[in-house]
This record gives C-alpha cells, structure tokens and sequence, in this order.
C-alpha cells in the first residue's frame, strides 16, 4: 500500500483482490494533521474509488487509485459551498 504526502496531506491507494473473483478494486484514504503531534486525522475513511470498475491486475487498479487521489484532494480542498 502505497502512502505519500501531499502538500499536508498522507495519501494512502491501495488495490485489493475483489471477493469471490480474479479482479481487483481501488482504494483511497486520506489524512490530515491534527492539533496532536504524531497523530493525523482521517478526513476520507478508505474507501473505493472508480466502483464501477474492476481491474484485471493490481497495478490497473494501484494507478487507478492513485489518479483517483488527485480529484479527492481537490474536494477536500475546496468543499463546495453549504446552502443557504
């Protein structure tokens, strides 16, 4: 499992083997730094990214994952506006 640190934030991708099949799903979790040293707060809990597909190989579905990565960022950088 893959972890890198972008701007403040720890990364995590991962692929793992689908259940009950030879393909692989996409996975992400992200991080950020809390008040605490030495402890980081979950901001996106390991989830599945790209659901809707499936990847032959574990490196198809790590990129996958890692791609994913940069849109998840961008969400959590820039939540969209709360209504009024």
């Amino acid at each position: 499992m893959p972890i890198k640190t972008i701007d403040e934030y720890q990364v995590e991708y991962m692929a793992e083997p689908l259940e009950g099949s030879d393909q692989w799903g996409a996975f992400v979790a992200i991080s950020a730094p809390s008040a605490t040293p030495m402890h980081m707060n979950v901001i996106h809990a390991r989830q599945r990214v790209a659901a809707d597909q499936v990847f032959g190989s574990e490196a198809e579905a790590e990129g996958a994952a890692e791609q994913a990565v940069l849109a998840l960022l961008e969400q959590v950088r820039n939540p969209p506006p709360a209504p009024n």
